[in-house]
């Protein structure tokens, strides 16, 4: 009677498993999945949904009948949602797409533009008092960049480092110094943090696009008065949107052409605008591929060296 209730209870799990664990399917061809990593689900769905509801109805041409968007908490899950083939089509970052070409073989689709800005690059920049005049008079020194996520205030600058035989350390705080041989980064959390630790002095040198350099809602005119520019990256791609890459051919097409209409099209001008202030969606041109091949090399090069 014991075994018979041990075999019955292991037989009620493995049904209630199953139950619970239903996306492991394989992937429904007449269903269009758009994911994203996330740190804040209920706020991205509503950002992404709008677009996804106008693409959906231009897509049944090619088979598609619903839409669908699944969060990862990470690069890791988003990357397994990938290979497994829960998710078709993934908007982020150049930073984000690249990793995930890396990490799950995705298909570079698109660059987006948002706001009006496809391009960005990054800028280093130390006090005006400072004896720091170029790059690598940065050895020995600390700089802060954004976040690990960042590719104008991270990846980029932290690649344009390594590629000038420069180490880079990791330190536990502004506060904390480098050995003599490294540059010595700490992540600050926001561009304003950056831009303010180094006014005030406790890190020599801050790293970010470009964009936010200029934004006086990140660096207002009072601190970047007191700035220097010691270099800049060069230009940059600043998001991407990748596909599996076993997606049907067809429906990658479709989705590709739909996107790059988009811009001329009314209808979509909201769903546009709050797909993460997305103008338009633009092809991927040869200067592009070899841009973005060296961005993956490099971020690779990070991932394998500073983390």
């Amino acid at each position: 009677m014991r075994n018979f209730r041990i075999r019955l209870l292991a037989c009620l799990f493995g049904v209630a498993t199953c139950i619970a664990l239903p996306a492991v399917a394989a992937a429904d061809p007449h269903v269009l999945v758009l994911g994203c990593v996330s740190n804040d689900p209920k706020g991205d769905y509503d950002e992404l949904k709008p677009l996804l509801d106008y693409i959906v109805p231009r897509m049944a041409d090619v088979g598609i009948r619903e839409g669908r968007i699944l969060m990862a908490r990470d690069m890791q899950q988003m990357g397994s949602y990938l290979r497994r083939g829960r998710v078709d089509w993934v908007t982020g970052s150049v930073a984000t797409g690249l990793q995930l070409q890396a990490r799950a073989g995705a298909v570079p689709l698109l660059l987006s533009e948002r706001n009006g800005l496809s391009h960005d690059r990054t800028v280093f920049f130390v006090r005006r008092d400072s004896a720091i005049a170029t790059l690598r008079d940065l050895r020995g020194h600390s700089i802060a960049f954004k976040d690990s996520a960042s590719p104008g205030a991270y990846f980029v600058p932290a690649m344009q480092l390594l590629q000038q035989d420069m180490s880079l350390q990791r330190l536990l705080s502004p506060m904390d110094h480098p050995d003599g041989r490294s540059v010595g980064f700490v992540l600050g959390g926001s561009d304003l943090n950056v831009a303010t630790w180094v006014s005030h002095g406790l890190v020599d040198a801050g790293a970010m696009g470009q964009a936010r350099f200029d934004d006086p809602a990140t660096a207002p005119a009072a601190l970047r008065g007191a700035f220097r520019v010691i270099g800049t990256s060069n230009d940059y791609p600043l998001a991407l949107e990748v596909s599996r890459s076993d997606l049907e051919p067809r429906v990658r097409e479709r989705l590709r052409e739909l996107l790059i209409r988009a811009a001329a099209d009314p209808d979509a001008r909201e769903a546009l605008l709050q797909f993460s202030t997305t103008t338009r969606f633009l092809p991927i041109g040869s200067v592009d591929h070899t841009t973005l091949e060296r961005l993956r090399t490099g971020i690779a090069r990070v991932r394998a060296e500073v983390e």
